[in-house]
């Protein structure tokens, strides 16, 4: 069973960005299913690598989008994304020095956080972008 199971009501009604939170959910599911397995550390190193540049290429991604339609709460969401960026480079940095591993207190963080943003935090700018007829 999956830690995030995609459904519509994650959906922030644009294709990409929608697609893009997939590719998250999936990368996360797979460093639970890592876990949860016992893989390797090597393993588990490479799908916590995969989740921390990818969620750096969707966060990039998402800023352009929300600055090329002056989204008024960019400065705002785009601070929430660089707080999750150093939360899980610290996380990482722990678990590379032996000094934590990684754990259900961990994945539940990352699960609360990406579907907390995404159900808060993106559905604000989903909701701004069709108001305005961006899409």
């Amino acid at each position: 069973m999956p830690l995030i199971k995609w459904s519509e009501e994650l959906s922030v009604g644009n294709a990409e960005m929608d697609s893009e939170h997939i590719k998250l959910v999936g990368i996360l599911n797979s460093l639970y299913d890592a876990m949860k397995e016992g893989k390797s550390k090597d393993v588990l190193n490479q799908v916590f690598l995969d989740l921390i540049e990818y969620t750096k290429v969707h966060f990039s991604d998402e800023e352009k989008l929300m600055s090329r339609h002056n989204y008024p709460e960019m400065f705002t969401h785009a601070s929430m994304h660089r707080d999750l960026e150093a939360q899980v480079a610290a996380l990482y940095e722990r678990y590379k020095s032996g000094q934590s591993f990684i754990s259900m207190d961990v994945m539940d963080f990352l699960k609360d956080w990406l579907s907390n943003h995404i159900m808060q935090t993106d559905k604000k700018y989903g909701a701004f972008f069709r108001s305005n007829g961006i899409y």
